[in-house]
């Protein structure tokens, strides 16, 4: 059996779908492992770590997958890097069929069976698998240093000689994953934090963290199922918006995460929320990439409002802290893998709930078509 990791290719992108550690642990296994050149550099991890650890170094992304009985990427290929799968082969990785439904068929089409990462159950069992939390954490931490680092002032309260700072007021718009880590550091780095969520049962988790949960009534829950966010009606949006406002207002630092896959961010920070707010503000979308949940915001780019509010509208943060985003996706994917090869052998059990959940083609048959329909159960992380 062969596993093969080639570079990702994607603008930006710095992680690596196994670090030399993981691709270790199969090779003991029996297991050959393909590494393209300079797959991990970008991270950290150099060749001469994988080669230490057994794997075999190849030339290019063609060396690397040719029979390859599973290819583990960090993001989904293109229709270029398809080309070199075999017949038969597993594709594995955020291969995010709700943005991209068309993909699925061309899975289908090279007669691949394809499992995303993105689409792993978020249960107990499968809690090990779960690369979008794994990520998301990554996301929010990273969010709130740029918060710090951005805003004009301190974040925790000083007492000097020249007087007493105020801590910065930060308010975290999207309690999930992100969300939750993006307020234990704003609170680890001394601010006061407020956190608004459409979920009520997340309020005792914000509140553990010391955080104020923050109560709009918008006349119907954003629990989905599993636990994620769903998209609320547009009526409940416009109240949650009004109600927003004087939050946002009050706010040094917002940091927002509400994103659902497949579709545009819903616009939660309106024009008339960043004029409300004080100049030097710094609002940090994490929504950015699905367009936003700022009105003003601009995908990749940092940006000043009228009124002196910085904007920041940078994706992939989890990029930004490589090594250890790589080495969090290579466990999840490691536990993926070791969850459905046995003994050396591939055993995908298609009545396996995680395996059923998480395979969008099998054997070049479509499992899983991606819907709209389906975004309204699963929403944001």
């Amino acid at each position: 059996m062969k596993i093969a990791v080639p570079r990702e290719r994607a603008p930006g992108e710095r992680r690596v779908a196994l670090v030399p550690d993981t691709a270790g642990k199969f090779v003991k296994a029996g297991i050959t492992v393909a590494v393209e050149r300079d797959a991990g550099r970008s991270a950290g991890f150099l060749d001469e770590a994988y080669a230490a650890a057994g794997a075999t170094i190849a030339a290019d992304e063609a060396a690397t997958v040719a029979d390859a009985d599973i290819v583990v990427r960090v993001n989904k290929p293109s229709d270029a890097e398809l080309d070199g799968l075999k017949r038969g082969a597993i594709l594995i990785g955020f291969l995010a069929p709700l943005g991209d439904p068309q993909s699925v068929e061309r899975y289908a089409t090279r007669g691949l069976t394809a499992l995303s990462m993105d689409a792993i159950p978020r249960t107990t069992k499968a809690q090990a698998m779960d690369a979008l939390s794994s990520q998301a954490n990554i996301g929010g931490y990273k969010a709130a240093l740029i918060a710090a680092s951005t805003l004009a002032k301190f974040f925790p309260m000083l007492t000097t000689a020249a007087g007493t700072i105020k801590p910065a007021k930060a308010l975290i718009i999207g309690a999930g994953v992100a969300g939750l880590q993006a307020i234990a550091t704003c609170r680890r780095l001394g601010a006061v934090v407020t956190a608004y969520d459409t979920r009520p049962v997340v309020k005792e988790q914000v509140q553990s963290l010391g955080a104020k949960f923050l109560e709009i009534d918008v006349g119907e829950s954003g629990e989905g199922q599993g636990g994620y966010a769903r998209e609320l009606s547009a009526e409940a949006i416009e109240k949650q918006r009004l109600g927003m406002i004087k939050a946002i207002g009050a706010a040094d630092v917002v940091i927002t995460t509400a994103a659902v896959p497949g579709r545009r961010a819903p616009i939660l920070i309106t024009k008339d929320a960043v004029a409300a707010m004080a100049p030097g503000s710094v609002i940090v979308d994490l929504a950015a990439e699905t367009g936003g949940n700022c009105e003003l915001t601009v995908t990749g780019e940092t940006i000043t409002s009228p009124n002196g509010v910085t904007i920041v509208g940078t994706v992939n943060l989890p990029s930004t802290v490589a090594t250890d985003a790589s080495q969090l996706y290579s466990k999840n994917v490691q536990t993926l893998l070791e969850y459905f090869i046995k003994d050396a052998v591939i055993a995908l059990d298609m009545t396996d709930e995680i395996i059923a959940g998480t395979t969008l083609v099998h054997d070049g048959t479509i499992v899983h078509k991606p819907t709209l329909d389906a975004l309204a159960a699963k929403g944001s992380a």
